[in-house]
């Protein structure tokens, strides 16, 4: 009976534990910037999913999302100035499957509130 006991715990520790929730589409940011990123906000097209602030260098926790795209709407802070990256539509493109994603964000260096962000996605 032990014997059994140790075996199901350990098939639940190496499977009910697993980082990779792909039952699940959940996306995180990565600031890829020199920037500090605050009050970020992403939008797919399922409603608006708020983040917390990001350091450069740094990526956010997971959130789960019903349904995104390769990319989307951002809007967030750098230095109380607010920028904005505007997908203009999804026509053509295809819904994320469940897995964990990155979307990856930069900034360059103009002050241009919707030249300045882009968005690479990440597969993790």
């Amino acid at each position: 009976m032990k014997k059994i006991l140790i075996l199901v715990i350990m098939v639940l520790a190496l499977f009910g534990c697993s980082n990779d929730d792909s039952s699940e589409l959940r996306i995180r940011l990565s600031n890829a910037s020199k920037f500090n990123f605050q009050n970020i906000t992403v939008n797919t097209s399922t409603g608006n999913v708020s983040f917390e602030n990001v350091n450069s260098g740094q990526n956010t926790t997971y959130k789960i999302f019903a349904k995104a795209y390769s990319y989307a709407f951002v809007e967030l802070e750098i230095d109380g100035k607010t920028y904005t990256l505007q997908p203009i539509d999804y026509v053509g493109e295809t819904l994320l499957k469940k897995g964990n994603y990155t979307y990856e964000i930069t900034a360059n260096d103009s002050q241009e509130r919707y030249g300045k962000l882009s968005l690479t996605l990440v597969k993790n």
